[in-house]
């Protein structure tokens, strides 16, 4: 098997995570007769020093043409402290995800039982965790309209989901706990928010196609508690963007470290892969 991998080593640790990560790479190729091509390309603050964009367009064109795209990381505390800064270093994974409709993030939460005591949680409470979260990452509120008034007193972010944006990422879920343990929790705010009864809608709808899986819901709110109290209860975790955000990160103490988890953002054409970063 021939491929060819973009490596998008980015900015801090990225460039030694993704070292080693070619090594093994490498270790796989030579075991099972692989040949990998690692094709190197600058994002984040480094592109945006050397270019003036966070994703310049031709390393989205080698991200275009390879077969799949290793991630390292992207910021910089210069521009965590400055919130006029229009150009971040954040939106270079972010446009890149759109731009390649790398629409799921499927994000693995599991716990090792030589590791267990770096998790500041009860370990009775957290031993034997295992499930995976799908978050939805190339609509909602993180792309929608942006406003702010002109004497900087009023801003707006508009958060908008189309059915079909909700259907391929539910499918993908879904297929996931038919393969697992048969369960499905969608996180939503559907009490409140017209976007979430939207979610609850479809995943409802599309249930009706994978009858073996038992479908729950919870507000997000009860389950950033949950995921703390009795994170082994559940299997697959379905979720919009930045409820994904957020709940992805509360999910590493789990494991213990936010560093020792993967992620991986899939369309239909093109996959990248990363590991999980802190702060």
């Amino acid at each position: 098997m021939k491929l060819k991998i973009a490596v998008l080593s980015g900015d801090g640790i990225g460039s030694e995570v993704t070292q080693q990560a070619i090594k093994v790479l490498n270790a796989i190729a030579e075991k099972y007769d692989h040949s990998f091509i690692f094709e190197k390309a600058m994002v984040g603050a480094k592109a945006i020093e050397e270019t003036g964009s966070p994703l310049p367009e031709e390393t989205l064109k080698i991200c275009a043409n390879s077969d799949a795209i290793l991630f390292g990381t992207v910021g910089d505390p210069k521009y965590d402290s400055n919130p006029n800064a229009k150009i971040r270093p954040e939106q270079g994974l972010i446009k890149l995800r759109k731009s390649l409709g790398l629409f799921a993030n499927i994000h693995p939460i599991l716990t090792y039982n030589s590791l267990i005591h770096r998790s500041n949680l009860k370990k009775d409470v957290i031993k034997g965790a295992d499930f995976v979260i799908y978050r939805e990452v190339t609509s909602g509120i993180y792309f929608g309209e942006k406003k702010l008034s002109e004497d900087g007193k009023i801003a707006s972010d508009n958060c908008t989901y189309t059915s079909e944006e909700i259907d391929r990422i539910a499918h993908l879920a879904f297929k996931a706990a038919h393969i697992r343990r048969k369960k499905l929790t969608l996180v939503d705010k559907a009490n409140v928010l017209e976007t979430s009864r939207l979610w609850r809608k479809r995943v409802l709808e599309i249930s009706k196609s994978y009858v073996d899986v038992k479908v729950e819901f919870l507000f997000v709110d009860h389950a950033a508690t949950q995921l703390i109290l009795n994170p082994r209860q559940f299997d697959v975790i379905l979720t919009e963007n930045m409820f994904g955000d957020i709940l992805t990160d509360e999910a590493s103490v789990i494991s213990g470290s936010v560093g020792l988890l993967a992620s991986a953002s899939v369309g239909e054409h093109h996959a990248l892969f990363e590991p999980v970063h802190g702060y």
